[in-house]
C-alpha cells in the first residue's frame, strides 16, 4: 500500500510520523475548520473525534477514503452521506468499555456517599459529614445493554446492587429486564444511560420520564448528552423528585449551564474515555482499522 496522507482532529493523538497531520487546534473541532483541513490537506484517511463529519465537510476532501473513529459513537458522522461518496466508516468499540464503565462506578459512589460535596466542604475549611447512601441493595437501572452497559451491570451486580435492563433492541438472560419505560422507571433507584443517540430517543429523560421514577432517585449519564433535557432535569433536582444527577456529557459542550448552580450535581468534562491507557488503545485501533481497510481493498 502506497502511503496515505492521514488528519488526525482528536485533540493529543499519539502518532507523529510526516505522512500525519495534527490537529493544529488542540480541541473539538467546528464543521467550518475541519472543512478547511479536509481542503487544505485533502487526506486518504480521516483520524476522527467527535465533531460534525457532514456531506459538506466530505466533499472538501476527494481523495478521502477513509473515516476512523476514535471512539465507539457515529452520531457525529453522516452515515447516509458516507455510503454515498463510498467512504468507510470506522470505530473503536472495545476500547472504551472498560474506562466509561469504571467512570459510571466511579461517578455513581461519589453520589451515593457524597463524597464531592465532604470534598468541597474541607476545601472551604469546614467539616461537614454528609449521610450518604448505600449501592448494596439498589436497583441500577441501566438504558442500554451494549457493551458497557453490560460491564456497569457485572460492575454493581459485584457491589450487591439488582440490576434493571432497559433496552428494546437486546437481552440480557443474565439480569432482569423491562423494556416497558414507565415500569422500568418506576422501579429503578438508579438510572444510567449507555445508550446511542438516535432520532427516538433524543431527550428520553425528560419531563415525563421524571415524573415516573421514585421520589429520591438519581440520574447518571456518560453516554451523549442530548439524551437529557437538561432544563427538565434541573427542575427534578431542584423540586426533590431526583436526589442527584452525574453528568460526564452535555447538550452543549464546555458546559456552562445552570446545573452548576446546584450542590447535588456531580459533573465532569468528558472525561469516559479519557484515560491514559484506553486513549493510547483507542488511537492504535483507529489507525489500524484505517490502514488495514486501505490494504484490503488495495490487494
Amino acid at each position: 500500500m502506497s502511503t496515505s496522507l492521514i488528519l488526525t482532529t482528536t485533540s493529543s493523538f499519539s502518532y507523529t510520523t510526516e505522512n500525519i497531520v495534527q490537529n493544529p487546534f488542540k480541541r473539538k473541532l467546528t464543521e467550518e475548520e475541519l472543512i478547511e483541513l479536509l481542503k487544505k490537506y485533502n487526506p486518504e484517511i480521516l483520524i476522527a473525534g467527535v465533531e460534525p463529519i457532514t456531506e459538506k465537510a466530505m466533499s472538501a476532501s476527494p481523495n478521502l477514503r477513509v473515516i476512523a473513529r476514535v471512539g465507539v459513537g457515529l452520531d457525529n458522522v453522516d452515515l447516509i452521506a458516507a455510503q454515498k461518496k463510498n467512504i468507510e466508516v470506522l470505530n473503536t468499540p472495545d476500547a472504551v468499555t472498560a474506562p466509561v464503565a469504571e467512570l459510571t462506578l466511579g461517578l455513581m459512589l461519589s453520589l451515593l456517599r457524597k463524597i464531592y460535596t465532604s470534598h468541597a466542604s474541607i476545601l472551604q475549611k469546614k467539616w461537614d459529614r454528609p449521610m450518604g447512601s448505600l449501592l448494596k441493595g439498589k436497583t441500577v437501572g441501566i438504558m442500554g445493554a451494549g457493551r458497557i452497559g453490560k460491564y456497569v451491570a457485572n460492575l454493581v451486580n459485584a457491589f450487591g446492587a439488582d440490576v434493571l435492563i432497559y433496552d428494546p433492541f437486546s437481552s440480557i438472560y443474565s439480569y432482569s429486564t423491562e423494556n416497558n419505560i414507565e415500569s422500568f422507571a418506576s422501579k429503578a433507584d438508579i438510572v444510567t444511560l449507555h445508550m446511542p443517540l438516535t432520532s427516538e430517543n433524543k431527550e428520553i429523560l425528560n419531563e415525563k420520564f421524571f415524573s415516573m421514577l421514585k421520589k429520591g432517585s438519581y440520574i447518571l449519564n456518560t453516554s451523549r448528552g442530548e439524551l437529557v433535557n437538561e432544563n427538565d432535569l434541573y427542575k427534578a433536582l431542584v423540586s426533590g423528585k431526583i436526589s442527584g444527577a452525574a453528568l460526564d456529557v452535555y447538550n452543549q459542550e464546555p458546559y456552562t449551564g445552570k446545573l452548576t448552580e446546584l450542590e447535588n450535581v456531580l459533573l465532569t468534562a468528558h472525561i469516559g474515555s479519557y484515560a491514559k491507557e484506553a486513549r493510547n488503545e483507542m488511537e492504535k485501533q483507529a489507525f489500524e482499522n484505517a490502514i488495514n481497510y486501505l490494504k484490503k481493498i488495495q490487494k
